[in-house]
């Protein structure tokens, strides 16, 4: 209460059941950690004593703190702080633009596109029955427990599968280019809910929770978070204003180009791409600008509307 009061952190609250599961030691000391096996090791626990663990990974040397949490399937965790080393730049001066979409992931300028994985149709239809047996459940039962719980293991799979997805494909894009333009997007602010007040309802409430989901699902956020983290000062992030609109061949930008989702054709000279992969060609062409212009530090502007190299004319 005293921190509270002195507005250095919120007020405490009872600690419910099933949020927020975990707790994190600090000050560990040299031989709190050790390796029994190929597989196994444990963790000295203070009040606890020794706790086994899988050996998945190279714990670091000298780790000062650990965090042990459960995550919604009931599973265990113990992750131990360590600033990781940061992949190396190929040296090749490659630049690669990358555009985050719905449909598509992550579509790259060099024509490859990637998406998140999901569940199955058969694990999104068992999925759907068991909201269904949810609601229909008591709260505080054994029942609602029970189905809670096999509802956590499949969000849990699908969470397992995108960060793996992530992991792999942040890695693989560290290793392959130098420098990684991305869109410098506030995905916080584009998935914020759009119920709005009483007083101001908002609009498209049900289609707006739907895009937010699909916005999440691909993991927008956490994929510049883990480039950033693997490449750091090699990720640029650029204005995505007109990527979308604007012709990577002719530089020509009207709101017509992009005839649908996929589909990109420029009404000037008529060049037509993948939107996405049209998209993330632009997105290079700014980063490889911006990356020039840090280098001999002269002030970086922003995006410009060019006009049409190639005009095709009716006679």
């Amino acid at each position: 209460m005293a921190n509270f009061f002195g507005k250095t952190h919120r007020k405490p609250t009872w600690r419910k059941r099933g949020q927020s599961d975990g707790f994190r030691i600090v000050a560990v000391k040299t031989g709190d950690v050790r390796r029994l096996s190929r597989n196994i090791g444990e963790v000295r626990v203070p009040k606890v004593g020794w706790v086994r663990f899988r050996w998945s990974r190279a714990v670091p040397e000298g780790v000062r703190s650990f965090r042990v949490s459960r995550d919604t399937a009931g599973r265990w965790f113990v992750a131990f702080a360590a600033i990781p080393e940061p992949i190396a730049a190929p040296g090749t001066g490659q630049v690669v633009g990358v555009d985050r979409g719905v449909a598509v992931s992550a579509a790259l300028s060099s024509g490859e596109m990637t998406s998140a994985p999901t569940l199955r149709d058969s694990e999104k239809a068992r999925l759907l029955g068991l909201v269904r047996k949810l609601a229909r459940a008591e709260k505080g039962s054994h029942r609602h427990r029970k189905v809670k719980a096999a509802i956590g293991k499949l969000k849990a799979r699908e969470i397992d599968r995108r960060k793996d997805w992530i992991e792999k494909t942040s890695t693989d894009l560290a290793r392959r280019f130098d420098i990684i333009g991305v869109e410098d997007l506030n995905v916080s602010t584009m998935t914020r809910s759009a119920k709005g007040t009483i007083e101001a309802p908002g609009k498209n409430v049900r289609q707006k929770a739907g895009l937010n989901r699909s916005i999440l699902a691909a993991g927008w956020g956490r994929l510049v978070t883990r480039l950033e983290q693997k490449a750091p000062g090699r990720v640029v992030k650029v204005n995505p204003r007109f990527t979308s609109q604007t012709c990577n061949t002719c530089g020509y930008r009207a709101p017509g180009n992009r005839e649908s989702q996929a589909v990109f054709r420029c009404a000037a000279c008529g060049h037509q791409a993948n939107a996405d992969v049209n998209a993330a060609r632009n997105v290079r062409d700014i980063a490889a600008g911006l990356a020039v212009n840090a280098r001999r530090g002269d002030p970086v502007a922003g995006p410009e509307k060019r006009e049409p190299q190639l005009v095709l004319l009716s006679g």
